[in-house]
């Protein structure tokens, strides 16, 4: 009897231990070795099912079930089942797990494998991280609670509201919110979509950093390829570094530099050392040290030392001076944004757009000078149309077409496949063509009007009050006298760059120098200025 009711006692002692340790949970203590409190991981209240298993002498187990919630310093952890176990130090959770870092990121999974001492978290199982704004998903995580720092190396997609980045492998820095994304990165965005191999991306600011070769694409069709840089997905703002590439198909543009800055939200852009600019609809290439653009009114300015090639089949025109500036004709003009032209139906007018590449020009302001083979030039300022391809060239300007100089204030080249056609000269017209040394032949008047042919002056009018000096010559090229005259309108007519004939055209007043009477340094007319030493000699003269 005694035996019976002492059996009795035991059981109602171990029935009331089992009630009381699911009552009152027990908290894990870490080592004792350590006093850190921190380590201590707690069960909080709720818990449906808890049972301790003794595995052996140094092992126990406590088997959670229902509700399970967990604590360790800041971080909170939720299960639908858990076994923590003692000697390891470690405890695995399954079913809707989530873990909370201190508010900084929360974390969900199927299955969990906690190193308790370390505040080391393994997830697997649609893991998937979020801190209020991005969404992290990824078959497997390695999640860091003392650095706050989650790895993956199986794949992983940020969401972070319609920017969408995937990569290989990834590094999350919660207190940062930063991403390091390597490996196949890829970044899809409704206006870019960026292609990579190692990416920074900051989650609140929407800020891409670019450390390795990176391929981007907008929505335009316009690519750029770039080693360093950044692009604020939030503000549009972007920059460049190590001479990115960017080519653009809607305006067949070719653009390269040191350094180029862009900001999309303003549409403008700014490009900084060795900057290279090629647009093969105008046919042209600026090279300079620094350019600014505005896409939205299709302007740019270059400065530091540009230079602008016309590109044509075998005598490419070569333009540089202090400024260049390039811009549509319409805006010039106080128009709209295209040629507009009338037609009239009936009473009815209609506005038909004509977007054609003719609507731009450029100016060139300051130490203007022009290099091609058959001709070169110099001046303060120049206007450009391609609408009409006629140089304005004001202040001063020259001209050179082999041993022929022209002078004036004012000179128009009009051209032709990009090529001179015609000349003309307004006020103080003053053409010099070279004979030999000392010896030039001379033509002043108001206005003149110089025609090419193959790249070469066939022939010239000079009109108003126009003088000339020039010498005669046999067919043998023998010097035969000196004819100095005026008239009021005089035709010259040359034969390879040589003046052969003088047409006088009315009131014609002058005298015929024997060539013994007169030394060819006596021959000049007033204002003479023979300008070589201003002539660009080669195109290379104009990279300098």
């Amino acid at each position: 009897m005694k035996h019976f009711y002492l059996l009795l006692l035991l059981g109602t002692l171990v029935c009331a231990a089992n009630l009381h340790a699911q009552q009152t949970p027990a908290p894990i203590q870490r080592n004792p070795s350590s006093n850190d409190s921190l380590l201590t991981v707690e069960i909080l209240d709720g818990v449906r099912k808890l049972e301790l298993r003794k595995v052996n002498d140094s092992t126990q187990l406590q088997i959670l079930a229902g509700n399970v919630r967990l604590k360790q310093g800041t971080s909170l952890f939720w299960c639908d089942s858990c076994v923590i176990n003692n000697n390891t130090r470690t405890f695995e959770a399954w079913g809707h797990v989530r873990v909370n870092d201190a508010d900084t990121a929360n974390i969900y999974s199927n299955h969990l494998r906690y190193l308790i001492d370390k505040r080391l978290a393994y997830l697997d199982g649609n893991v998937k991280l979020t801190d209020g704004k991005v969404e992290l998903t990824t078959p497997d995580l390695e999640y860091d609670m003392n650095t706050n720092i989650g790895i993956y190396k199986n794949g992983g997609r940020v969401v972070n509201k319609k920017t969408i980045l995937t990569s290989k492998e990834g590094y999350y820095y919660a207190d940062l919110k930063d991403v390091y994304f390597k490996k196949n990165v890829e970044l899809r965005d409704p206006v870019y979509y960026l292609k990579t191999d190692s990416l920074l991306y900051n989650t609140q600011q929407g800020l891409a950093r670019f450390i390795a070769e990176t391929f981007i694409k907008d929505s335009s069709g316009r690519t750029i390829e770039t080693k360093d840089g950044f692009y604020n997905l939030a503000t549009g703002k972007a920059e460049f570094g190590r001479r990115p590439i960017i080519r653009d198909p809607k305006s067949k543009m070719f653009i390269t530099a040191d350094f180029f800055e862009r900001d999309d939200s303003l549409q403008i852009a700014h490009g900084k050392g060795n900057v290279i600019i090629r647009d093969s609809v105008q046919g042209t290439t600026i090279i300079a040290g620094e350019v600014f653009k505005d896409d939205k009114r299709e302007r740019m300015l270059a400065i530091n030392k540009p230079l602008m090639i016309l590109k044509q089949e075998q005598d490419s025109i070569y333009i540089t001076a202090d400024t260049l500036f390039s811009a549509r004709l319409t805006d010039l003009y106080n128009k709209k944004d295209t040629i507009v032209k009338e037609k009239v139906q009936g009473t009815k007018v209609v506005n038909v757009e004509n977007k054609d590449s003719t609507n731009r020009y450029f100016e060139a302001y300051r130490n203007v000078r022009i290099f091609s083979d058959s001709l070169q030039a110099v001046g303060d300022s120049l206007f450009y149309s391609f609408k009409d391809s006629v140089f304005r060239m004001f202040q001063h300007p020259a001209i050179w077409s082999k041993e022929s100089q022209i002078t004036g204030d004012t000179i128009f080249v009009f051209t032709k496949n990009k090529k001179a056609d015609r000349i003309k000269v307004i006020e103080n017209s003053f053409l010099i063509n070279k004979v030999q040394s000392e010896i030039y032949n001379q033509i002043k008047s108001s206005r003149m009007d110089a025609y090419f042919k193959e790249g070469n002056i066939d022939s010239v009018r000079a009109s108003g009050l126009a003088e000339c000096i020039y010498y005669i010559q046999d067919e043998d090229s023998a010097y035969l006298g000196i004819n100095q005259s005026k008239s009021d309108i005089l035709d010259l007519y040359f034969n390879n760059q040589e003046l052969r004939k003088v047409i006088f055209r009315s009131a014609v007043e002058g005298t015929v120098w024997p060539m013994r009477m007169k030394q060819p340094s006596e021959m000049r007319l007033p204002n003479f200025l023979w300008l070589e030493s201003k002539r660009p000699k080669t195109k290379y003269e104009l990279f300098e």
